[in-house]
């Protein structure tokens, strides 16, 4: 008997390890294989029992359903994993592993198309490699968007005695989960499509900087290393081809702005992380000055998707300039949070009100931010919108790393706003006076709002705007987005502020 049990965190922090104590107990014969989380949080801890080869889900488990997964008479069988509505309707290329395989089996990934893309991508040259990635339109994941072809372009051209590979896993956004889901369930395709865009610009050395807070993520990834240097998929020789990619795991002391990617490297270099003024860009001088690709953990883990089925497979995916798969993160109060890997494309109200199901507490969605911290709060009027780059960008949103938080109608917008400049206030680095004293300042001046000051809106408005435009990095820039589309969007909120203070 095969028995499938994720030690992904967020199955563990729900008792999965007591649950695999009482299978262990109940079934000394069975094989026990530990996976990632198919990204269906809420039926964690999810137990998948092989019948004739098809897989079966019992969830949520714990460890008193056991005997009756063994016996095929619990009433949390849910049928056919595969067959489940959430699983059916993704499109699942980045993820299409996580959550099916053991994580540390090299063998697992390459049964299920692990290193065929850096076996292709071994036969061809440099630019070949980075003209793939171009016609994939395969874009940054990690929150600008940048077209990831054009920075390994870059690179490629840059005049160096030595270019390096930087993946961002500092995963520091609110609601957001998909980079770790990765790492604890499919490390080695982050491993080979770091590998791979070291190959295309010329590094042999890679980075990935990973945040403190994901202490499992860390252990796997180390391993996985590990495992991928003694099969020569890293080291002097990749994969016998005579050239050489090797990497090492580096752990961050959990700073949101460190997530930006020249704090980042000032991080890795041992500094404080403080934000680095631009020009030069990091691709042209970036780590130890070098030219360096910092790409985020969704971008480099897509990459060996593309070389095993080509870029005109992943292109044709999407909607307008944003091509392939988002890997949306849905959370906050929710009745389904999990991950939802989808082309672009889907609609707002599509991923929370059917995927989702609404609110946990069956109050109506009030606001749903999209983005991370610095998103903005989209009301009910915008959950038509369209999830792409320029079409969220055109309803005042920003997409961010995808992740979606759902709040209901009893939410105090107004408290949002303020969570919103205190978060900044607390995460900056302290380099740009917009950030540093601005931040402190919309504190205390939604405070006053709070307290029925009419004066103060325009106050915060002109703030708000001296942060947009004046601040080094994203961190202050985009402050004013959820503070001003709550302002905008929720406007009685801070009317009721006024009033409960008269």
């Amino acid at each position: 008997m095969k028995i499938y049990v994720p030690m992904d965190s967020a199955a563990k922090a729900l008792s999965a390890e007591d649950v695999v104590a009482a299978l262990r107990a109940a079934a000394p014969d069975a094989q026990i294989i530990r996976t990632g989380t198919r990204g269906m949080i809420w039926l964690e801890p999810l137990v998948e029992v092989e019948i004739d080869g098809v897989r079966h889900g019992y969830g949520p488990a714990d460890a008193g359903d056991v005997a009756g997964i063994l016996d095929g008479t619990s009433p949390k069988a849910l049928g056919p994993v595969e067959d489940l509505d959430w699983m059916k309707r993704q499109t699942r290329l980045t993820f299409a592993r996580v959550g099916v395989i053991d994580p540390l089996s090299l063998e697992d990934y390459e049964a299920h198309g692990g290193l065929a893309g850096l076996r292709r991508a071994i036969a061809m040259t440099g630019q070949q490699i980075v003209d793939e990635v171009k016609a994939s339109g395969l874009r940054g994941r990690g929150g600008a968007g940048f077209p990831t072809g054009i920075k390994w372009q870059t690179v490629h051209d840059a005049d160096g005695p030595q270019n390096y590979i930087v993946c961002n896993a500092d995963e520091g956004d609110s609601g957001t989960f998909a980079d770790r889901m990765v790492m604890e369930g499919d490390p080695f395709t982050l491993i080979e499509g770091m590998a791979i865009a070291g190959l295309g610009v010329g590094a042999t050395r890679g980075y990935v900087y990973l945040r403190s807070e994901y202490p499992d993520a860390i252990t796997v990834m180390r391993r996985a290393v590990e495992i991928a240097r003694q099969a020569s998929v890293l080291g002097a020789d990749v994969l016998g081809s005579g050239r050489a990619f090797d990497m090492e795991i580096r752990v961050g002391a959990g700073a949101y702005v460190c997530g930006e990617e020249t704090s980042l490297l000032n991080s890795l270099e041992g500094k404080r992380g403080v934000v680095r003024a631009k020009p030069p860009l990091p691709a042209l001088e970036g780590f130890l000055g070098r030219p360096t690709v910092v790409n985020n953990v969704i971008s480099l883990a897509t990459v060996p998707v593309i070389f095993e089925r080509g870029a005109q497979f992943y292109a044709d995916f999407g909607l307008g300039r944003s091509r392939g798969t988002v890997t949306l993160q849905i959370a906050g109060n929710v009745a389904r949070g999990g991950l939802f890997e989808t082309a672009f494309g889907i609609s707002l109200d599509e991923v929370v009100n059917d995927l989702g199901g609404g609110t946990a507490t069956g109050h109506p969605v009030k606001a749903v931010q999209v983005g991370g911290p610095l998103g903005s709060y989209l009301p009910v009027s915008k959950l038509g919108a369209q999830l792409g780059y320029e079409e969220l960008d055109s309803e005042g949103g920003l997409l961010g790393h995808a992740g979606l938080v759902v709040f209901d109608d009893r939410t105090d917008m107004l408290g949002m706003a303020r969570f919103a400049m205190e978060f900044c206030a607390v995460e900056s680095c302290g380099k740009c006076t917009p950030c540093r004293i601005g931040a402190v300042r919309g504190v205390e001046t939604i405070d006053r709002i709070a307290q029925g000051d009419p004066a103060a809106i325009p106050l915060l408005t002109d703030l708000c705007a001296t942060m947009k435009d004046g601040s080094l990095c994203a961190l202050g820039g985009f402050t004013p987005l959820p503070v001003m589309s709550a302002l905008t969007h929720f406007p009685d909120d801070f009317a009721r502020a006024k009033a409960a203070a008269e």
